[in-house]
């Protein structure tokens, strides 16, 4: 004859068994909600890191970037390189000479001083940059090459080291004017931007996604002033264009 246990004794086992998994479980439950407490910090200070460097620019740079209409008239222009199809200025380089021929004509500034990528004989940033502003009524004395401006930093360090520039408005698209105006301040320039409008085609939208990451590395820059990847010696190009508008 089979002996069957009390159901009121299976069912007290099964309760204490199932209190005494609770309470080893219940050390755990803590460590857990701090652990994510922890990663979603961990998030944030990323998230707060990777802001620093835009967050560092528009400081600097906001309250500096103007309209060829209201910018404070300096002795150069500095106009950045932005690639050249066929030869020719792309269309973004090319409204950013234009803006800088406007800003000749209407006395704001006095030089122009073209910077960009002249690292193959086959393509010729600066000389193309030039030929397009004597078009628009630039005078060729009144216009000064670097052919050494692979990147915002370079051209910024090399127009204050290389060509003796203290004060420049810049001329470059709106999601690049910022971080130009930055650097340059970081080289030892007293500078102002003129941000000129583009349409928002796929290189705009390009163009200002590189600027989440190129901001990084502007700080870097920034902080640590490297030298640019040529630097030379100094070059009286810019005090010889002033010489001739004095005259």
């Amino acid at each position: 004859m089979r002996m069957r246990l009390p159901v009121r004794g299976v069912t007290g086992a099964c309760r204490s068994r199932l209190r005494g998994a609770a309470a080893r479980l219940r050390p755990r439950l803590p460590r857990t909600r701090r652990g994510r407490r922890l990663a979603v910090q961990g998030l944030m200070a990323a998230c707060v890191l990777a802001l620093a460097p835009a967050t560092w620019m528009h400081t600097v740079a906001d309250a500096r970037v103007r309209t060829t209409a209201d910018v404070p008239a300096q002795q150069v222009a500095v106009v950045f390189g932005a690639g050249l199809w066929d030869g020719r200025p792309s269309p973004y380089l090319a409204n950013r000479l234009r803006a800088a021929a406007e800003l000749y004509r209407g006395g704001k500034v006095k030089v122009v001083l073209v910077t960009g990528d002249n690292s193959r004989v086959e393509y010729d940033e600066p000389d193309a940059m030039r030929t397009f502003l004597v078009a628009h009524g630039v005078p060729d004395n009144r216009i000064v090459s670097d052919f050494a401006g692979f990147d915002t930093w370079d051209s910024c360090v090399r127009a204050r080291k290389i060509f003796g520039v203290e004060r420049a408005v810049l001329v470059s698209q709106g999601f690049h004017i910022r971080r130009a105006i930055a650097l340059c301040r970081a080289a030892g320039i007293d500078a102002y931007g003129v941000g000129v409008e583009a349409v928002h085609d796929a290189t705009w939208y390009y163009g200002g996604t590189r600027e989440v990451f190129a901001a990084g590395k502007a700080a870097l820059d920034a902080l640590f002033k490297p030298d640019p990847h040529f630097l030379g010696p100094r070059e009286p190009g810019v005090e010889k264009a002033l010489a001739t508008a004095a005259r």
